[in-house]
């Protein structure tokens, strides 16, 4: 479903993306890791149609991302870290602009505000809700058009642990029914309990990509390792931080 085929990005010289490519299959859960300035936010938009890469081709269910990117909206959604909504407006107001844009009903609206625990709220501002109420609310938003691949960058960053466990079973149930999830994060104990495997970036470049008990097996020997002694392991993250 998500196809990348040696992915080049610079900006003013600088290297951001160095012959990157991965393939995630229909109904993955698929963790994308690195440091900061890794190159993440970088192919999250090459693969969304924001921005084009130098070189390369990215793509979606079998189609360019460059040259069908029209279409191809229809069957993405993304959860940007950015909580991108309109103020002024009401969760419900908020997600009526996007549902007439996307052409679905209005009920779709009520749906979605149910399965994300936010129909509650959906009458208030959205500068009166809580950090992890908007976090719903956008989540709601990426649903409305019953996307068959789901970008998600940090998508659980502004909820409370109870909150993270309730994404984390709507993921799942996502995944289930064959939706294809893309998940950018910095909690490694989310990629490790949510995704079928990761793929672990520095630098512009990627480092491995695995099971995360595959990786273990590979790059870190020691009993009871966890995805974050891998992590740091593969980037060398600790050895650059004592250069």
């Amino acid at each position: 479903m998500i196809k990348a085929e040696g992915l080049f990005k610079n900006y003013e010289k600088k290297e951001v993306l160095n012959d990157l490519t991965f393939s995630v299959g229909e109904g993955e859960i698929f963790g994308f890791l690195g440091p900061n300035g890794a190159g993440k936010t970088t192919t999250l938009r090459i693969l969304t149609g924001q921005i084009r890469p130098d070189k390369g081709r990215a793509y979606l269910a079998g189609k360019d991302v460059g040259k069908e990117i029209e279409d191809l909206k229809k069957i993405f959604g993304v959860v940007f870290e950015e909580q991108n909504l309109y103020e002024r407006l009401s969760a419900r107001e908020n997600l009526d602009i996007f549902a007439q844009l996307y052409g679905v009903p209005g009920s779709r609206v009520d749906e979605v505000l149910k399965l994300l625990g936010a129909n509650g709220y959906g009458r208030k501002p959205t500068s009166k809700l809580s950090r992890g109420m908007r976090q719903r609310v956008l989540i709601a938003r990426a649903l409305l058009h019953s996307p068959r691949i789901l970008f998600l960058d940090e998508p659980t960053s502004h909820l409370d642990p109870p909150g993270r466990r309730e994404m984390y079973n709507l993921f799942r149930r996502l995944s289930s029914e064959g939706v294809t999830l893309f998940l950018c994060t910095h909690y490694l104990e989310e990629a490790e309990t949510l995704c079928d495997r990761v793929a672990v970036l520095n630098k512009g470049k990627l480092l491995a990509c695995d099971t995360t008990t595959r990786l273990k097996e590979l790059y870190h020997s020691g009993e009871g390792a966890s995805l974050m002694d891998v992590f740091l392991d593969i980037t060398g993250f600790m050895e650059d931080q004592t250069e």
